[in-house]
């Protein structure tokens, strides 16, 4: 199936039809926020068997897996701003200095106004509607943007929104990069992309030209600390299962194990029990094993197996766009695997003797937008102390993400801003002060010729 891409002609007059409805303030009434939430609910329980026979066509993603990490976490998204959006949009009270007596401050939450939202195709339901809630809670209209190197998601996505909003109000845009570029050229009140680095900095220098805000959730290479204090068993399981889910095509995926020298074989010999445990003796013929989005990601990530010993999988079929799970030893840490965010179903290990040789060797390179850490309480306040990553787990891997009540992002390289819950919100809002002075008094302290300065330095 390809996908068409939208005309320039089209993408002007959906921006300007979106802009020009926003200025309406049709939506800024809590009660059209909250219908505009429950009917987007509603699609997705209609949608949900079309959804999940999509992204098996695309990306060969079982139907559990699907409900998952795609379909669950954005329900759970909307039921979370369902349960608390009349309270997020309350004016709130914050305290007034003495000096400004009797005025009263507050903060209120307003929408920024149009959005693009520019969705990646690993997963291409979560990764588009997610963001959608924020912008629809805070009170934005929306272009969305879903990947074409998942054309049967995207056309799905595509109708969803279709029979569910209006044009004006919600629109999706079809196309390939061409179409980015067509996109970013028109002026919006707000980006939110989620990509690799090198496309959030075109994004970013687009958005520059109109001083306009981003939110940029990119990648990196994700480390896995297995301390000497580590439950071994438990670590590869979860090491595991977090670097074959999606075919390890996640952003906050497992990147490489940093392991303490004394646990490597221990290791191997786990984590091959556990995908095995995962996916059966033959990983090919399991129904929760996804395949490489492309032939041409196929190739990157099978190249990385010449970057070290393989001490488990290695299995390549190029026909299916399959890798099998693959354990890599004996890795330089110079070598593109160690260079380049994976994104397939390859784990490089380093082995390190002291706990600092891991924290040393994750603070000199970029900052992730994932940091796991297997082992003792002790340990694992000291990594978290001594290093910086969009967000972590301790004992765990992925888990994070599914929590729609903390925020997800990144830092530095690994990306900008954070969403989910009370932080999808304010990613769309702007947070405005305000002042309220009575007229009943007015006094005369800050007028020239400032009388009673003396008086007034002292209150200051």
């Amino acid at each position: 199936m390809a996908i068409e891409n939208t005309s320039a002609e089209r993408i002007e007059q959906i921006v300007r039809s979106q802009k020009e409805f926003f200025r309406s303030g049709a939506t800024l009434s809590y009660e059209f926020r909250r219908e505009k939430l429950e009917r987007l609910a509603k699609a997705l329980r209609e949608c949900r068997e079309p959804l999940c026979k999509a992204l098996w066509i695309d990306l060969h993603k079982s139907e559990q897996e699907a409900v998952l990490t795609e379909l669950s976490i954005v329900e759970g998204e909307i039921k979370n701003h369902l349960r608390h959006l009349k309270r997020w949009m309350r004016p709130e009270k914050h305290s007034t200095p003495l000096k400004m007596m009797p005025s009263r401050s507050r903060v209120i939450s307003e929408p920024l106004g149009t959005a693009l939202i520019i969705a990646p195709w690993n997963y291409p339901v979560q990764l588009l509607l997610n963001p959608l809630v924020g912008a629809i809670s805070a009170g934005c209209t929306a272009v969305l943007k879903p990947s074409p190197y998942v054309p049967t998601v995207s056309k799905v996505l595509e109708q969803l929104v279709r029979e569910t909003f209006d044009e004006h109000y919600v629109a999706v845009v079809q196309g390939n990069r061409d179409v980015n570029t067509l996109l970013l050229e028109q002026r919006y009140d707000m980006i939110f992309f989620t990509g690799s680095p090198s496309l959030g900095r075109i994004v970013m220098s687009a958005a520059a030209k109109n001083l306009t805000p981003v939110v940029l959730e990119l990648g990196g290479k994700s480390p896995c600390v297995v301390d000497r204090e580590a439950d071994v068993r438990m670590a590869a399981r979860r090491i595991a299962w977090g670097k074959t889910l999606n075919a390890g095509q996640t952003c906050i995926a497992p990147d490489y194990v940093l392991i303490h020298s004394s646990l490597q074989d221990q290791f191997i010999s786990a984590f091959r029990r556990e995908i095995k445990a995962l996916h059966g003796e033959d990983v090919l013929q399991s129904p929760h094993f996804v395949r490489m989005v492309s032939d041409s990601a196929f190739d990157r990530v099978a190249a990385y197996l010449k970057c070290g010993r393989v001490v488990s999988g290695g299995r390549l079929v190029r026909d299916e766009r399959f890798i099998e799970p693959t354990l890599l030893a004996d890795v330089d840490p110079a070598s593109p695997v160690m260079q380049e965010e994976i994104f397939g179903p390859v784990l490089p290990m380093i082995p390190f003797d002291e706990r600092q040789q891991a924290i040393d060797f994750i603070t000199s390179r970029e900052k992730p937008l994932a940091l796991y850490y297997f082992g003792a309480k002790q340990g694992a306040e000291q990594v978290l102390r001594h290093t910086s990553a969009g967000g972590s787990c301790i004992n765990d891997t992925i888990m994070h993400i599914a929590n729609e009540n903390i925020p997800f992002g990144g830092v530095g390289q690994s990306g900008m801003g954070s969403y989910h819950g009370r932080g999808s919100f304010d990613a769309f809002s702007h947070r405005r002060s305000v002042v309220i002075t009575p007229t009943w008094i007015d006094l005369p302290f800050r007028y020239m010729p400032y009388k009673l300065f003396g008086l007034v330095k002292k209150i200051l």
